[in-house]
């Protein structure tokens, strides 16, 4: 388990957003009016509540996720990142990521943010084509994309955006046209997410009554390897599953969640994993913004489930996430994290299989997946976690 000297990673969950798109499965709401005031007191009081146990822990990232969290007054944003350093250590080096829309109205906002503190921004743009774009339920078009990604890199030290690919009749040659254009545009950072059908969504009933069909299996893989190829064109190495960075540019808070690190999840429907009292910790916010707040005013926290993570779940859910990672599970970080040694986690019969097929390497205590294991993870990981 680790210590108090790992740096601790802030998530902070705003969830309003100004229309629920038909493939997003987050814990996202629309309302009429935000309740920007009663949010932030809510947020503020859970942040004290977790920094009254965990103690004056070094935070090496803050990540504001959503929903739409560029619809928060910037000074909101200020308020919390200025008491996150209150209450804990706020590493000199701290990446703070604020998650935003590119419509005119949000982008309009990002001086007043990078003032807050925010130093890196995650633009969702998902597409530069306007079929596409009315397609998955954006409410901006291609120009205000670009626009806001140009005035996201002139403002912000370091600069992300979304993609989604894998749509609905794209071809290859159009999907690697508009990958192009977004190269072109981009930083250090791009994740670049294959559309899939989530259960309880609109393109879930949709797409079950034969409204719309998704590339098949092989079409898909076509167009992941030409993600990875334009990408590296342009210098941008695949270190995760879906997302592609330059050496430096990788989203910090985001390997905190795949290296199987400690994160505080403060706000509705927020998730935590957290070391405490030599137990690790599983935490589950209330995910409804009104309720939650409700608890929060009552008890301190919105809290609707806290339990301890067994060992073998944690090597489970260590082995998911870190697998995803180009770089691999560490054996010795694996077995101080979990308790458990990472060949033992694993059917040796599976794994054995696997480094026959090319699939993983094990080499100098690390365990990683081949560019074709990637691919076949979600067939691989159920066979090979005990």
């Amino acid at each position: 388990m680790p210590g108090a000297m790992d740096q601790l990673a802030l998530y902070f969950h705003w969830p309003f957003c100004l229309a629920k798109c038909p493939y997003c499965d987050f814990n996202s709401h629309v309302r009429e009016s935000l309740p920007q005031a009663d949010m932030l007191a809510a947020l503020q009081a859970e942040l004290g509540y977790e920094a009254a146990r965990l103690g004056r822990r070094e935070v090496g990232s803050i990540f504001f996720g959503g929903g739409t969290p560029s619809l928060m007054d910037p000074e909101s944003v200020a308020a919390l990142i200025e008491e996150a350093g209150r209450v804990f250590s706020l590493a000199p080096e701290a990446e703070i990521t604020l998650e935003a829309n590119p419509t005119s109205v949000e982008a309009a906002k990002f001086q007043a943010y990078r003032q807050a503190g925010v130093n890196r921004v995650s633009i969702g743009v998902q597409s530069f084509d306007i079929e596409a774009l009315r397609f998955l339920g954006r409410q901006h078009s291609a120009q205000q994309a670009i626009a806001a990604i140009e005035l996201g890199a002139k403002i912000f030290p370091r600069i992300s955006f979304d993609l989604i690919y894998a749509r609905p009749g794209q071809s290859q040659a159009a999907w690697r046209a508009e990958l192009r254009q977004a190269l072109d545009l981009a930083a250090d950072h791009l994740s670049l997410y294959q559309l899939t059908i989530e259960d309880g969504t609109k393109f879930a009933t949709l797409h079950a009554r034969g409204e719309f069909t998704l590339p098949d299996e092989e079409e898909a893989e076509a167009l992941y390897d030409i993600t990875a190829e334009e990408a590296a064109r342009y210098g941008l190495q695949r270190y995760e599953v879906s997302n592609y960075a330059k050496p430096g540019g990788e989203s910090r808070h985001n390997l905190t969640y795949w290296r199987y690190g400690d994160y505080a999840g403060i706000g509705p429907g927020a998730h935590g994993r957290l070391s405490l009292g030599g137990r690790l910790l599983a935490t589950t916010r209330h995910r409804a913004p009104e309720p939650w707040m409700e608890r929060v005013a009552a008890h301190g926290h919105g809290t609707t489930l806290e339990e301890e993570i067994p060992a073998q779940d944690r090597a489970r859910e260590a082995l998911i996430m870190g697998l995803r990672l180009r770089e691999g599970i560490d054996a010795p970080h694996f077995q101080a994290r979990t308790g458990i040694a990472l060949l033992d986690a694993i059917e040796p019969e599976i794994l054995d299989e696997c480094l026959a097929e090319g699939y993983l390497t094990f080499a100098d205590d690390r365990l990683a997946a081949t560019a074709q294991g990637i691919k076949r993870l979600d067939a691989l990981l159920p066979a090979l976690c005990r």
